[in-house]
């Protein structure tokens, strides 16, 4: 992408972006998939928190590892130079939560059942679809959101100390 003050603008920056998207999201599309899977209960919410460290690391390392190379590759074929900045976002999150929400509908699900099985497979695409619908609203609305503004936020007060200091 572009330089945008709601972006990350060098790797320290990159790495604070993700850190912030990953918490957030692992810490709302995990609970609520898992409740939609076996129920809503402050148990099940519980268990869930659980989980979140594992699936945390899981996801930050599928994110650096296959999703961000993945993504780097196919964005510039839909891309064009007129596209605005929104587009741009909505068409990465598309593809960024594609291909999570593919891997991690079975990751996810031996994590959840501490084993490996076909059992993710047999009820994949109900289930993807699912989490898809989840992982995408939450990362639209809330942890991308989130994480632009925090960025925003941090360019600004950069700009401010560069202004005095040049002053």
């Amino acid at each position: 992408m572009y330089k945008e003050d709601r972006l990350p603008q060098n790797p320290k920056e990159g790495i604070l972006f993700l850190l912030i998207i990953s918490i957030l999201s692992v810490n709302t599309i995990a609970p609520i998939i898992m409740g939609m899977e076996i129920g809503f209960s402050k148990e099940n919410y519980i268990e869930s928190l659980k989980m979140i460290p594992f699936m945390w690391i899981i996801v930050v390392l599928l994110v650096r590892l296959v999703a961000e190379p993945l993504v780097g590759k196919v964005m510039p074929k839909f891309v064009g130079q007129t596209d605005g900045f929104n587009a741009r976002v909505l068409l990465n999150t598309f593809l960024n939560v594609t291909v999570l929400s593919v891997l991690l509908t079975i990751i996810g699900t031996w994590v959840g059942t501490k084993q490996i099985s076909l059992e993710p497979f047999q009820n994949f695409f109900p289930r993807w679809f699912r989490n898809f619908g989840v992982a995408f609203w939450i990362e639209l609305l809330f942890a991308q959101p989130i994480a632009r503004f925090a960025m925003k936020k941090l360019h600004a007060n950069q700009a401010r100390k560069a202004e005095v200091v040049n002053h």
